[in-house]
């Protein structure tokens, strides 16, 4: 298991994960790429979403980025300090954008994305020391999970 402490209060890091693979679920039921993303805010769930670019038809309707609009919305301010994201797979470009946007404070991901992956698989976007705002990272919570369910998905389209 995965703890620790953040703002002195104890994490389990699989609980949140698992809400956001039951996104993921929820998003290949619905015939999206399977990533589902948490957003917890004082050990509550702020929001949650899954990948909606198809049904949506919007190119930037990825699960960071709904959650991060939904948590908006709910707190009335496009700066969301003190949050941390759980999402199944590595993100985006596009994505780590929005969370240095938000100042989300932590970033924690389940599976690698080797193809677009920009936290640790390409860019390493998040350890740039020109940004002004620091996001923590770390991956690897339920990665077995997070990747199987990205394999499957995939494995069916093939």
């Amino acid at each position: 298991m995965s703890e620790y402490f953040v703002n002195d209060a104890f994490v389990n890091h699989e609980r949140w994960m698992a809400l956001a693979l039951k996104q993921a679920e929820a998003a290949a039921v619905a015939g999206e790429v399977p990533v589902g993303a948490v957003l917890v805010a004082e050990g509550a769930v702020l929001a949650e979403a899954h990948n909606r670019p198809i049904g949506a038809q919007d190119p930037t309707a990825h699960a960071e980025i709904l959650v991060l609009r939904a948590a908006a919305r709910i707190r009335q301010n496009y700066r969301l300090p003190g949050t941390t994201l759980y999402v199944t797979i590595e993100p985006c470009t596009m994505c780590v954008g929005a969370l240095l946007h938000a100042r989300v404070e932590q970033l924690v991901f389940g599976a690698r994305e080797p193809r677009s992956g920009a936290v640790v698989s390409h860019q390493n976007l998040l350890d740039s020391l020109d940004l002004n705002h620091k996001v923590h990272y770390q991956e690897g919570i339920l990665a077995k999970e997070c990747g199987k369910i990205m394999q499957a998905f995939f494995q069916t389209r093939r």
